[in-house]
C-alpha cells in the first residue's frame, strides 16, 4: 500500500470506531428510557458472541489425529474456570488464549 492509501485506511478505521462509539449517544437521549429491544440486545449479544467465538475456534479441531483436541479442551476448561472465578469475559478469553498458546508451544 502506498502512503496515501495507508493514511486513508487509518482514517476510515478511526472514523468507523468513533462512529460506533458516539452513535448510541446521538440516537438515544438520556431523557427518554432506552427501548426494550436495545436492552434485550445488550443482555443477549455478549453471550451470543462468546458462543460464536467458541464455535469458530473449534471448527477445525480433529479429534481423530494429532493431539486429539486435548489442548483445546484444556483451554476451554481454563476459560470456564477463570470466568466462574472472576466473572470477566475479557479476562476469560485472554486467559484461555494464553493457556492454549502455552500448551501448543511447550507441551503438545
Amino acid at each position: 500500500m502506498s502512503l496515501p492509501q495507508q493514511v486513508i485506511t487509518i482514517a476510515l478505521c478511526v472514523f468507523g470506531t468513533m462512529a460506533t462509539r458516539f452513535l448510541p449517544f446521538l440516537l438515544f437521549s438520556s431523557k427518554k428510557p432506552t427501548p426494550k429491544y436495545i436492552q434485550y440486545l445488550g443482555n443477549a449479544l455478549p453471550s451470543a458472541i462468546f458462543g460464536m467465538l467458541v464455535v469458530y475456534c473449534l471448527k477445525n479441531v480433529e479429534v481423530l489425529s494429532g493431539s486429539r483436541g486435548l489442548p483445546e479442551c484444556i483451554a476451554i476448561l481454563a476459560v470456564v474456570g477463570i470466568h466462574l472465578w472472576k466473572r470477566q469475559m475479557l479476562l476469560s478469553i485472554a486467559g484461555g488464549t494464553v493457556c492454549y498458546m502455552a500448551l501448543v508451544q511447550f507441551v503438545f
